[in-house]
């Protein structure tokens, strides 16, 4: 374990109390425990169970100590501190345990209760009981994997690609990202994930049927790091195209794009970004719209190229991939790399920390929830192993193994979910380029063999650099190859190496531990690492035979493996858990066998290559004879050589990439849906669709909103099966109906009655009108009906000239239904006039304002409907709601009155409403949300009006992307919106805050149902708002008119 290499000293100097700790002087902790052995309870309680650095200090001051009486006291103490830490890990391992059986519980739970919904009896398929065993053909998977193993089977498939013209979004945010000399290992961000990201969108650039690959990251112009960094783009060269060049165009290939986000001139881990990941949506969403468009001119037929697919790399990414997704209505892609729960489990389980104390440090909640809303979002997830998916992913809320394999075999009977989603978990492992690898012939005692036509070249450099270490350089090179973190286990593979004779005699070990100039410098946790390294060799007298250099550079990684080859040396991952093992797949293209971890990744990796030998990490004797057995036993070193140079072809990248393209094209295409085939596209931005109010207001009766009810048709819960028929006919008049009017089939222009100065001048009524305002002010306001019409009323004071002029225009953006606003608009003697656009029932109806009297004051946006019901679960799951909201009941309340109820008259087709009776019992939200996530319904929860009420909507609708639909659809700039905001607000209040544009917190208004609301959220409102941004200022406590006025000032968009 790192830093315990201290533990023998500390053993012998307990033995040397001796027999003192025995007598009649020794303290009474020691006389009560009566034949109490410190030595053997240290063994039993630390040894064997804890990583306790800090003790080390403790013993430093005990051996230091010359006083026997004084030395005793701190022993004793020691021990004292072995217990109270064995007593935290065994109340950890007891909450653990606690935990798991609960969840297990409400997943059985949930999984009965859908099952229940769907009514039908199980089918063969439903009885399975192997997590994805059956391919989307319906073919049994297990034991082997799928990939294209014949140079016919790649041209065909090939071939079968050529017309195709896909764009696709990656997206990978955290570390030190570029195309070449990759700085892996300089520090925890930036890893072997960086390096995957980059080589996928270099591959897939390179496919046949992919135009343009762009992988998404952070722009970086820090003095801390290189200026590459801060390039806005950056092309990636192809490693091997040639077949592929003729379908090159002048924008195609693969490309890093680096979007500004968080702060401008620092470079931070990725625990810091999570504040500024709206900001870096909103960024990205700027340049794919720009993309799709340029795309379009060239190979678009002047229609825009949207993405086939956005897939996000981590948490971080996978957040900003779902917002993406849900903006642009395409699908969302997720690769987890290492997943949080997991993290926290692993963590818990040392006993060292408490779960506040890891959330504190690694925002481990925020990132939990990132995953649990990329399980909601995301068509496919894809993994490395089956491990990933039975040990990893099942932890998390929002995948079930069981249910999935139902819900799939359902699907592929073509029978009804009633509204379940789950993602497809598809196993598709890392690729490699292996074209340019050369394995190594010859050994240490002849030079390789070289050819008139191919001479010998010398020695790189990078080889002396190791072998200066080596007392005799030309034995096998045992070779590890991590950066030195504490899960890497590399201390364990140096003790087994160290306390192994034979191996030692054998082999070298050579340890490339990242790059490093001083170890004062390093991390506390890396420094520890090597110190504990560095002591040990010199424990082990292992001078002369242990190389760890300084610096390397990623070109100088072909040719490490090419010396441990060379020697006939041995590659080994001794890790405790690892999620793959790229590392493993480049070892053995060069021929080296591989020892590695039983954990994890390297299990599918060693059946398909059969090259080597799996250990247990936590056993030194396992490692150590695993190793002696390959460097000992030249047959089955050449045995595994061979296996994994002949089986290696299944990890290549074109062969990872076409699984990949094959499932992106499983997903069903999605796309803005103005965008049509049908659709003229003639619209240039000055006469785009709907230019003339005129336009939406001829189009039929269907469209007008009529306030006697909250929508046309329907109520809001008649989402009976028997109407399906009538309500997909009454959607697709209504989406012919507004296709004609978006193509400017009746342009028909008319005087506007509004008091807009710039309207009655043109005397051209524009549709809508927020597209011509220089800026837009959202109030966002969550207050009572009488605070936020005051705030209101404040504003348009603030802004009163820029108001009348109309180079400021107004959206409304609220949990309330359009009835209750008009009924607000109508009390405060406002006119619906005054706004531009609602954003109603928390992000799930959008509206806007007429002129026309006769067609009323407001006009649904049906393609926002359409462009948020993904996943949407409809009818099964206002059943779920309404049985959830039955079975609530104040469980300390002697008349166990009811929580929830629900609420009809406020609930519309993509809103289902609730009223909570009192706000203040019990975390309802974040107990519904995870109700509904078990049982595969996906949806987003919102607890809104002060705690008060509840809105369930689509799981990709809110108010904040409600906005970025106004940007994606009408051209509205963010960066030149305003979103005013109260001190708190509904849980969707964190949205609001962050992002392109600028946001105005009115100090004292909201502020008294903080705590209430924000306790449905796992994580501090600090790990998510960039309070500190240049774009949020905060105005006094009841604030005047001209106390808004001075924050706009501050934002640079008025002059006082």
């Amino acid at each position: 374990m790192a830093g315990n290499d201290w533990i023998n000293s500390y053993l012998e100097a307990i033995l040397d109390v001796g027999p003192g700790l025995d007598d009649a002087k020794s303290s009474l902790l020691l006389r009560e425990r009566g034949r109490f052995s410190p030595t053997r309870y240290f063994v039993e309680e630390v040894i064997t169970g804890f990583d306790e650095t800090d003790l080390y200090r403790s013993w430093v001051k005990a051996a230091a100590t010359r006083s026997p009486q004084e030395r005793n006291t701190r022993l004793e103490n020691m021990c004292w501190r072995i217990w109270n830490l064995a007593r935290q890990k065994k109340q950890f391992e007891l909450e653990a345990t606690q935990r798991m059986a609960k969840h297990r519980q409400e997943r059985e739970k949930g999984r009965r209760e859908a099952t229940a919904d769907m009514s039908e009896d199980l089918s063969e398929g439903e009885k399975g009981d192997t997590v994805s065993d059956i391919s989307a053909h319906g073919d049994s998977t297990r034991g082997r994997l799928l990939r294209i193993n014949s140079v016919d089977v790649m041209e065909t498939w090939a071939s079968q690609q050529k017309g195709k013209k896909l764009y696709i979004v990656l997206i990978s945010l955290h570390g030190l990202i570029r195309g070449e000399n990759m700085e892996l290992g300089r520090d925890s961000d930036t890893g072997g994930q960086v390096k995957y990201v980059v080589e996928l969108a270099r591959a897939l650039g390179s496919m046949p049927g992919v135009y343009r690959v762009d992988l998404l990251t952070r722009q970086i112009a820090s003095p801390d790091v290189d200026w590459s960094y801060g390039e806005p783009t950056e092309m990636l060269t192809p490693r091997n195209s040639e077949d592929f060049m003729d379908e090159m165009g002048e924008s195609s290939g693969a490309y890093i794009v680096r979007i500004p986000f968080g702060p401008k001139d620092k470079y931070i881990p990725k625990e810091l970004l999570w504040p500024h990941i709206p900001e870096f949506v909103d960024g990205a969403l700027n340049h794919i719209i720009q993309m799709s468009n340029v795309l379009g001119e060239q190979i678009g037929g002047g229609k825009p190229v949207w993405p086939v697919a956005i897939h996000g790399h981590y948490a971080d990414a996978g957040d900003s991939a779902a917002l993406l997704s849900g903006a642009l209505n395409v699908p969302m892609l997720f690769t987890g790399h290492s997943l949080g729960r997991d993290k926290l489990e692993q963590l818990l389980k040392q006993g060292r920390v408490s779960k506040d104390e890891v959330n504190t440090t690694y925002k481990i909640m925020r990132r939990i929830e990132a995953e649990e809303l990329c399980l909601d979002a995301a068509e496919v997830v894809i993994t490395s192993t089956k491990q990933e998916i039975e040990e990893q992913w099942r932890l998390y809320d929002g995948f079930d193994p069981i249910l999935e394999r139902k819900l799939r075999a359902r699907i592929k009977r073509n029978v009804s979910c009633y509204g379940r989603f789950m993602p497809r978990m598809a196993v598709i492992p890392p690729g490699m380029e292996f074209h340019h690898i050369v394995p190594q012939d010859g050994d240490m005692d002849g030079e390789t063999e070289g050819s008139e036509e191919h001479p010998a070249s010398p020695n790189p450099p990078i080889w002396f650099e190791i072998m200066r270490f080596f007392t005799n350089p030309r034995k096998p090179v045992i070779l590890a190859l991590a950066r030195p973190d504490p899960k890497k286990n590399i201390t364990t593979l140096v003790k087994a190496f160290g306390e192994c004779r034979p191996l030692r005699e054998l082999a070298n070990l050579t340890l490339i531990m990242g790059n490093r100039d001083d170890i004062d410098e390093m991390s506390s946790t890396n420094s520890s690492v090597l110190l504990s390294v560095l002591k040990l060799i010199d424990k082990y007298d292992l001078y002369g035979q242990v190389a760890y250099p300084k610096h390397h550079k990623q070109s100088d990684v072909p040719d490490i493996y090419r010396l441990a080859a060379k020697t006939k040396g041995v590659f080994i991952n001794p890790a405790f858990i690892e999620p793959f093992g790229l590392t493993l797949i480049e070892a053995a293209a060069y021929g080296l066998p591989m020892v590695a971890t039983k954990n994890g990744g390297p299990v599918d990796i060693n059946r398909v290559l059969d090259n080597g030998l799996l250990i247990d990490p936590h056993d030194q004797h396992s490692i150590a004879d695993a190793l002696l057995k390959l460097v000992a036993d030249k047959q089955l070193w050449a045995r595994c050589r061979q296996n994994g140079l002949k089986n290696i072809h299944l990890f290549s990248w074109p062969e990872h990439c076409k699984t990949y393209l094959t499932r992106i094209a499983s997903c069903k295409p999605r796309h803005p849906q103005w965008q049509r085939s049908d659709d003229g596209g003639e619209n240039s931005d000055s006469e785009s669709p709907g230019d003339s109010l005129r336009d939406i207001h001829d189009i039929s009766l269907n469209l007008r909103f009529s306030l006697d009810g909250e929508k046309s048709g329907a109520s809001g819960n008649d989402n009976s099966l028997d109407s399906e028929g009538n309500v997909a006919n009454r959607r697709s008049k209504l989406e012919n109906a507004v296709l004609s009017w978006s193509k400017g089939v009746s342009n028909i222009s008319r005087k506007s009655g509004s008091t807009d100065k710039t309207d009655q001048n043109s005397g051209i009524g524009k549709f809508p009108a927020l597209r011509r305002r220089k800026h837009i002010f959202v109030i966002a306001v969550d207050d009572t009906t009488e605070g936020l019409l005051e705030t209101t009323r404040k504003i348009f004071e603030a802004v009163e000239k820029e108001r009348t002029e109309g180079s400021i225009g107004f959206i409304l953006s609220t949990p309330l239904t359009i009835s209750e606003v008009s009924s607000f608009i109508v009390s405060g003697g406002l006119s619906s006039n005054d706004f531009d656009a609602f954003i109603c029932n928390s992000g799930s109806d959008l509206y806007y304002s007429t002129l026309n009297p006769e067609d009323g004051p407001f006009v649904v946006d049906f393609y926002y409907h359409s462009h948020i019901e993904y996943r949407w679960g409809a009818e099964g799951l206002r059943k779920t709601l309404v049985r959830w909201a039955a079975s609530s009941a104040d469980k300390k309340a002697e008349n166990k009155e009811q929580i929830v109820t629900v609420a009809e008259q406020l609930s519309t087709d993509y809103c289902y409403a609730f009223t909570v009776q009192n706000p203040g019992v019990g975390n309802t939200v974040k107990e519904l949300r995870r109700l509904l996530r078990i049982q595969a319904l996906r949806c987003h929860v919102i607890h809104c009006q002060n705690g008060t009420r509840i809105n369930v909507i689509p799981v990709l609708a809110s108010r904040s992307q409600a906005l970025r639909y106004l940007y994606v659809r009408w051209g509205v700039e963010l960066s030149k919106a305003v979103v005013f905001a109260g001190e708190c607000g509904d849980t969707d209040y964190e949205g609001l805050l962050g992002g392109l544009h600028k946001s105005v917190i009115l100090r004292g208004v909201c502020s008294s149902v903080r705590n209430q609301l924000h306790a449905n959220r796992s994580y501090p409102l600090s790990d998510v708002t960039p309070f500190d941004s240049p774009n949020i200022v905060e105005t006094p406590e009841d604030c005047s008119s001209s106390d808004i006025r001075r924050s706009l000032e501050k934002l640079g968009l008025l002059k006082f």
